[in-house]
Order: structure tokens, then C-alpha cells, then sequence
């Protein structure tokens, strides 16, 4: 797996939720042992729930260990705090003057109702790179917009 930025807490997150998954699996698999000992597979569902909770279960713990062990901290890289790159928080303004306060995230992070938005974005694709005072044209799915930006911070 390719390497993904992630706050602190972020990576933090993950890992609570790792703890979380890890806690729950054997009791998955005890669900299992009991649900085997009624017999017949073929029409014994609660069998087949347990079983398909297990692999959905262990799937996302893979997952969670890979994109912990892949997680670089956003906090730790040399990124320049003057441009709009990931780990930093924006404020911009819209063609109608309204403005928006935004953290830039990687994807797992994301959470649009904590203002946190992901950098693969239409709208952080387009503002990458830039600096504060600048008025910068971004295609959205929606079309073309402007957007000023106000302040950049880390």
C-alpha cells in the first residue's frame, strides 16, 4: 500500500479502532463455534451471518494495520505552511463572498460536518500548491468556480 498522510489523532483514531475490531473477533469466532455445533450448514444461518461478520471484520482489520503501518504524520513532513498542501486549514471565499474554514485531510480522515476535507478533492485538487491572496479558478463537478484564499495555517 502506498503511503498516507494522517494527523495525529487520526492515526490515533485508527488505532482505537483497530483495538476495537481485535476485541470483537473472538467473540465472532465463539458465535461461530456455537452456531456449528447445531449441525447442518447448509440451512443453518446464523452460521453463515457469523461467518460473513468474521470476514468483513478481518478484511477491515487488515486494512486498518496496513494504512497504520503505511501512515506518515502530517505533523513530522517539511511542508511548506505558506501553500495549500495537506495537514494545513484554509479559509477561502467564494465568488459570493462567503467564506469556508477547512482542514485538509488524507480521505480516511475526511469528514465534511467537522470541516474536514479530503485532499483528492475536486476542490483541494485545485487549490494545491497555492499561496494566501491568491484568487484561484477550480473545476468542480458543478462546473468552474472561483475561489480567493484568505488564510492558509497550520
Amino acid at each position: 500500500m502506498a503511503e498516507i498522510y494522517l494527523t495525529r489523532d487520526g492515526r490515533e483514531k485508527l488505532i482505537k479502532e483497530l483495538e476495537e475490531l481485535q476485541k470483537r473477533k473472538p467473540l465472532i469466532q465463539d458465535e461461530i463455534a456455537r452456531a456449528r455445533e447445531l449441525g447442518d450448514f447448509k440451512e443453518n444461518a446464523e452460521f453463515h451471518a457469523a461467518k460473513e461478520t468474521l470476514t468483513n471484520l478481518m478484511r477491515r482489520i487488515v486494512e486498518l494495520d496496513s494504512k497504520i503501518s503505511c501512515a506518515r504524520i502530517i505533523e513530522e513532513q517539511d511542508i511548506d505552511p505558506n501553500k495549500i498542501f495537506i495537514g494545513v486549514t484554509m479559509v477561502i471565499q467564494d465568488e459570493d463572498g462567503d467564506n469556508y474554514r477547512y482542514k485538509i485531510v488524507d480521505l480516511e480522515e475526511a469528514d465534511p460536518s467537522a470541516n474536514k476535507i479530503s485532499v483528492q478533492s475536486p476542490l483541494v485538487q485545485g487549490l494545491l500548491g497555492h499561496k494566501a491572496g491568491e484568487t484561484v479558478t477550480v473545476e468542480l463537478p458543478a462546473g468552474k468556480a472561483k475561489f480567493k484564499i484568505i488564510k492558509i495555517s497550520r
